[in-house]
């Protein structure tokens, strides 16, 4: 039986809240996806905290993606963000991207964060066409490597935050076009 290219392209999961024996799912798509892979400790470190969660994708039973986050008081803040190798580009992102928004309120959480590496043009490529924008390069931010990161934020509002109002010349912006 073949897969037609529509069913592919959207590959429809069921968003929850991880449990401990989703661990060895999500650290095998942690170690597949990046090069700085967290440990089962540093989940294990972050998902202790109170305003911390921890939530996986699944398909058939089988975890294709997981997301972590923190809960501040105006935004929730991406800490890790990763979906299978065999099932990307099939919407199981942009579904764990929707769940997040659906989160936020204009009377609360209005906003979502996160950094990306500057060397990761796929996230940086698939946040931005979630509706992401890079407000701010931060240099030297990952202590493994010494690389940049870009900070990029999504607003409900869609406008960026005012907070970064004031800042110089958005660098990133420049080479978009939109300076």
């Amino acid at each position: 039986m073949t897969v037609n290219r529509a069913q592919k392209e959207q590959l429809r999961v069921h968003i929850r809240w991880m449990i401990r024996r989703d661990m060895p799912e999500v650290l095998n798509i942690e170690q597949q996806s990046f090069e700085y892979a967290w440990t089962e400790e540093d989940f294990l470190r972050c998902l202790r905290q109170r305003n911390c969660i921890g939530m996986v994708a699944e398909q058939s039973e089988k975890v294709v993606g997981f997301m972590i986050y923190e809960l501040h008081k105006s935004k929730l803040h991406i800490l890790n963000f990763a979906v299978s190798p065999s099932c990307r580009r099939q919407a199981v992102g942009g579904q764990m991207i929707g769940k997040l928004v659906g989160k936020l309120s204009s009377h609360r959480r209005t906003k979502i964060t996160l950094e990306v590496r500057e060397s990761n043009l796929a996230a940086q490529l698939f946040f931005r066409s979630q509706g992401f924008k890079a407000v701010r390069v931060l240099r030297r931010y990952y202590e493994d490597s010494g690389e940049d990161a870009y900070l990029l934020h999504y607003c409900l509002a869609g406008d960026i935050v005012e907070d970064f109002e004031e800042e110089q010349v958005n660098r990133i912006a420049q080479y978009e076009g939109n300076q």
